[in-house]
């Protein structure tokens, strides 16, 4: 029986459960899953994040664990035919080191990258980092988080010196007098959220929503501002501005918790309302009544989200809402602060135990000496046999083949030629590779371009920790063993590691894991020393930091101090600049991209429950009316989305519940329908996240 499952007997059947969490977004609500004579379902549980209730995705989650589209046995592709087929696990192996070793014997040993998921369980997350640090050792691993949460990442260090999702439990959602979403759409990308947001409104609470288009969380909202896309910042300067002028900062935090607040100040006083309405579209009224909303309620919040983040100044645009949020004296505060909603499962233990390419465990810093010491301690190596920092995701995938970027990929928890920007390009990089290996339970998109796939464990077979929105540390509990021919992603890299000859063991089984993670942690900014996994079974979780197995553990940080040399927060003037691809005459309007209800990330999973595939069958392209009637577009007639990278076609959907110069589209689905065909490469400077949501487009009718 695996770890955690509960086995009931009744008269004519067997019977098991497993208390887990949902396999999808970072709300990682609690479920129970039973398996009786061989059928799986999924039921309630009742957990502080979610309370009972789940989405339309994780009640039929149960429908993927025995799918016949299934890997359960590796393929490896045929060099005479170039067709994949079927291979025994020592023969995919074999391969997979024999080709690493080729490729880094020829070229270095950076010439072999690793690109991870924000899915993987932070034991998976811990393993592959010291995989390619240890026995690669190469320099080139990141993931997929990279364009999930990282300008907020790098927004929360560079402001508070530390980067958690949430520094507040979930609940203070509830006691905000106003609650501020920037490029959050909660009703559709974690429905189960929304019970908080009902808390808050039957308390009295006010919700404000700032999205370019009337989304479901939109029309729930009080007040709802729609700007141009790519204007976050300048809203954010101005309601700023606002708060100074009217008086409505909080001097006494001000003066004691937080330092350089006179340069932010010089730079909000140039964004009066009246020219930020020009710039983004949103009425001076309604800027007035946000800061007022904000700058007089008792207790206030600002989240935000891709919307905000997923732009080329991202990091500036998250940092304008951490200044607004400081300059009120909200981060600290029961009830009041700064957060950032967490897209993936694991976003936030996918980065912290070593899957980005500048970090080691615990959130270290790989290019800091005393850090490299301590971890390389902890496995067993030199610390001068650790590699240095790599490249940002982006920048990595974009290097794949070409003389200087490496030959070889390993790819886990991740589907690159679907989510990634400017996708065909990335496409064409993943054919030019000497070697591509993929490890997934489907073949995705990727993995259909691989030279090497390895059928991996799901989530209900498998035992982990995952790390939610909130930074609260949670048990994946495993209902089943894997089908016979499918291993963990432990036991890969563990098979690997032993054809690689790497100089320490990499363990199979995920609590040994997570007892040298606790280990490699400890210290540092993200700290599980006092995690254990018995611990977090008798709790609802365990929130890090948690330096100590006896000691409390931190659902609210930044009570008294943050954790910056001078205990102080930090502000930075941030100035509002254009989008990397502004409109013109050929490509005249705003493209932008997001989720549906129905659909998650890629869609590998989600596109193969007949459940979500009829509640959201495809893609499609929405069009405000009055742009649909100057293109002579129905609804329902094919469109094609063109921009300078690339096009999709999908059927129109005319709505005004977006701006008239902008189009949206989702970016769940591959082939002629991927909206990231058209998104733009541009980065931003600092986290390296892409612009996915504005670049320039023209529209064009289909001609049937």
């Amino acid at each position: 029986m695996t770890d955690g499952a509960r086995v009931a007997t009744r008269p004519g059947a067997t019977s098991r459960e497993a208390a887990t969490h949902c396999p999808y977004c970072a709300l990682q609500c609690g479920m129970t899953l039973r398996e009786t004579d061989g059928r799986t379902e999924v039921l309630p549980r009742q957990f502080p994040t979610n309370r009972g209730g789940l989405c339309q995705k994780g009640w039929t989650a149960a429908e993927l664990l025995d799918h016949p589209e299934r890997l359960t046995t590796p393929l490896v592709r045929d060099p005479v035919t170039g067709e994949q087929r079927p291979a025994s696990w020592d023969e995919a192996l074999d391969r997979v080191a024999a080709g690493i070793r080729t490729v880094q014997s020829g070229h270095g040993r950076d010439a072999v990258a690793v690109f991870g998921g924000g899915g993987l369980t932070n034991e998976k997350a811990y393993a592959l980092g010291k995989f390619a640090r240890v026995a690669l050792r190469t320099r080139h691993i990141d993931y997929n988080g990279r364009w999930c949460m990282s300008s907020a990442a790098a927004a929360g260090i560079r402001a508070f010196g530390v980067d958690r999702g949430l520094p507040f439990p979930l609940e203070d959602l509830a006691r905000a007098e106003t609650l501020l979403l920037v490029g959050a759409n909660p009703a559709e990308t974690m429905p189960p959220l929304l019970r908080h947001l009902t808390d808050q409104r039957q308390r009295g609470g006010r919700l404000i929503v700032i999205d370019p288009r009337v989304t479901a969380t939109a029309r729930q909202a009080d007040l709802h501002l729609q700007p141009l896309p790519g204007t976050d910042l300048a809203v954010a300067n101005a309601l700023l501005h606002i708060a100074l002028t009217e008086g409505w900062l909080d001097r006494e935090y001000l003066a004691t918790r937080t330092t350089g607040f006179d340069a932010v100040r010089r730079t909000v006083a140039g964004y009066w309302p009246a020219e930020v309405e020009r710039l983004s579209g949103v009425p001076v009224a309604d800027l007035e009544a946000t800061a007022r909303a904000l700058a007089t309620a008792g207790s206030a919040i600002i989240l935000t989200a891709r919307g905000a983040e997923q732009h080329a100044k991202g990091v500036d645009t998250v940092t304008a809402f951490v200044n607004l949020a400081l300059a009120l004296g909200l981060p600290g505060r029961p009830g009041s602060g700064y957060g950032c909603l967490t897209g993936q499962g694991n976003g936030q233990g996918g980065r912290e135990h070593g899957q980005k390419a500048d970090q080691l465990p615990g959130y270290r810093k790989i290019d800091d000496p005393a850090a490299r010491a301590h971890v390389a301690g902890v496995w067993g190596v030199p610390a001068d046999d650790l590699p240095g920092p790599g490249v940002p995701a982006y920048r990595l995938l974009d290097s794949l083949g070409t003389p200087d970027g490496p030959r070889a990929l390993l790819v886990f928890g991740s589907n690159p030629v679907v989510s990634a920007p400017r996708a065909a390009r990335i496409e064409s990089r993943l054919r030019d590779l000497d070697l591509l290996v993929v490890a997934d339970f489907l073949r995705s998109e990727t993995a259909a371009l691989a030279d090497v796939v390895l059928p991996v464990a799901q989530w209900a077979e498998e035992d982990g920790t995952m790390t939610n929105l909130e930074g609260r540390v949670l048990r994946r509990r495993a209902l089943r063993e894997p089908p016979p021919g499918v291993r963990t992603d432990l036991a890969v890299l563990a098979g690997l590691a032993t054809r690689l000859d790497a100089p320490v063991d990499f363990p199979t089984d995920p609590r040994t894991v997570f007892t040298e993670l606790r280990r490699a942690s400890a210290g540092g900014p993200a700290d599980y020393a006092g995690v254990t996994w018995d611990r977090i079974d008798a709790a609802s979780g365990v929130f890090w930091p948690c330096p100590d197995p006896d000691g409390p553990d931190t659902p609210r940080l930044f009570a008294d101090r943050f954790p910056t040399p001078d205990g102080r927060a930090r502000f930075h003037p941030v100035t509002h600049r254009p989008a990397a691809e502004e409109v013109c005459a050929d490509y005249p309007l705003h493209f932008t991209t997001g989720r549906v209800l129905a659909q998650y990330q890629s869609g590998t999973q989600t596109r193969r429950v007949a459940a979500l595939r009829r509640a959201a069958p495809g893609a499609f392209v929405e069009l405000h009316p009055d742009l649909a009637a100057r293109l002579g577009v129905t609804d329902g007639e094919e469109v094609r989305v063109v921009s300078r990278r690339g096009e999709l076609r999908a059927p129109a959907r005319v709505s005004p519940t977006i701006r008239p110069d902008t189009v949206f589209a989702p970016f769940h689905w591959a082939g002629a329908a991927r909206a990231n065909s058209v998104t733009n490469d541009a980065v931003d400077p600092v986290s390296g996240m892409p612009e996915f949501k504005i670049c320039a487009v023209r529209v064009e009718r289909v001609e049937s």
